[in-house]
């Protein structure tokens, strides 16, 4: 338990520290063709890691299988940077100017609950308020193991919007 808390508050902890970096007129900017602002990225968290909060916290079944079988597989898919997804349009950023304070405010919220249910909830249990394409219904374990390594492969993403936006501000 102690090691799905200090993953998870690493994680989350890390994806504020970055975009806490960007400088407020850089947020919103687009660093390259085909990509997110900052902003937009720091939405799609939000709304996922929001989404995924909701279901940890939803109704639950008993598992029939090990509770974290399919980390590793969430894991591989997450964390492999070669492979882009196109992201489902319920957790699609708007094309606007985001707020980098209101952001944050929402992501440190998200935190806090999280790591209130990863050690308050049986996270052995199975989430049934939403069916994962690709995976099914997840058990709690997986579900937070899925915001860890969402929010991991976005940290990167905005570390290389944050290196790309520098770039192009020395030009």
């Amino acid at each position: 338990m102690e090691k799905v808390l200090n993953e998870t508050s690493e994680t989350l902890l890390t994806l504020e520290r970055v975009f806490s970096e960007f400088e407020e007129n850089l947020i919103n900017q687009i660093p390259y063709a085909g990509s997110w602002s900052a902003g937009q990225l720091a939405e799609h968290l939000v709304l996922a890691n929001n989404g995924f909060l909701q279901v940890i916290n939803g109704p639950v079944t008993e598992t029939d299988k090990p509770a974290d079988l399919l980390v590793a597989e969430i894991k591989k898919d997450f964390l492999n940077f070669n492979v882009k997804y196109n992201s489902p349009k319920e957790i699609y950023p708007e094309d606007k100017a985001y707020n980098q304070l209101a952001l944050l405010q929402n992501l440190k919220q998200i935190r806090a609950g999280i790591s209130n249910a990863v050690t308050g909830l049986d996270l052995t249990k199975t989430c049934a308020s939403y069916k994962l394409p690709g995976y099914g219904y997840l058990t709690r374990l997986e579900a937070v193991y899925f915001v860890i390594y969402h929010t991991q492969r976005h940290v990167h993403q905005l570390k290389n919007i944050y290196q790309k936006l520098a770039v192009n501000s020395l030009n």
